[in-house]
């Protein structure tokens, strides 16, 4: 059974994908979402085989939230502006979906998801992935953190601090020592922050908002950050 979600603004084109899947029984649709965050944030602590991801959506698109989760997930793009279609193809894409999307065409993309799937079956799985939790020395001590609860990491000298949750834990920690162990929803904002991608309320051209905390976006990382949200 290939677990699915659909990442999509318009209802009714949830609606239509998901009226498409209830005809193929090894597809099982555990989600829908209208938010590219939310689906990050939901990727971040589930297991998924298949997003069915539209492109142009607000705060975070498509293309972007692919970047993110390529190549552990099938992608299939799902938009009604086809000239899309070569960047699609940058990242690790199955199929590129061009709205309205008829049951025969949607059908061929099944196909060449369960043969891509056949595919990675018959490869042995040599990658490492990013556990769920990490284990930070600090002092004497070492903190088991789950990742899902890191809000941000602040450079200060030469330690680190791990904002989780309402905690503050120090590590002693380089920006680059500390990237290599995260996944890639973590990005650097500026020389000394990283911040969780999923975690962020607001952002604008100066700065992001996680929770109470404004921190200001560096000018060598400020279209880096910005192109997250087109």
């Amino acid at each position: 059974m290939m677990k699915v979600i659909i990442v999509d603004d318009e209802p009714k084109a949830i609606e239509l994908i998901a009226s498409y899947l209830k005809h193929f029984a090894s597809f099982e649709l555990v989600a829908t979402f209208r938010n590219g965050l939310k689906a990050l944030e939901f990727l971040n602590s589930h297991t998924i085989d298949v997003v069915f991801l539209d492109i142009n959506m607000p705060h975070l698109s498509g293309l972007s939230l692919s970047k993110i989760i390529a190549p552990k997930t099938s992608i299939v793009f799902t938009t009604a502006y086809s000239e899309h279609a070569l960047e699609s193809y940058d990242v690790n894409t199955t199929d590129y979906l061009l709205k309205p999307i008829s049951l025969e065409r949607f059908s061929k993309t099944i196909t060449k998801l369960i043969d891509s799937q056949e595919q990675q079956d018959n490869i042995p799985n040599t990658s490492t992935e990013v556990p769920p939790t990490l284990f930070v020395k600090s002092g004497l001590e070492t903190h088991q953190i789950q990742i899902v609860d890191i809000n941000y990491l602040q450079k200060d000298g030469n330690y680190m601090y791990y904002f989780v949750g309402d905690k503050k834990i120090m590590a002693r920690q380089s920006i680059a020592e500390a990237l290599e162990t995260l996944p890639k929803n973590f990005i650097q904002i500026q020389k000394s922050y990283i911040v969780n991608f999923t975690k962020i309320d607001s952002v604008s051209t100066t700065q992001v908002v996680i929770g109470e905390s404004q921190i200001p976006i560096g000018s060598q990382y400020k279209s880096i950050v910005l192109n997250q949200f087109k």
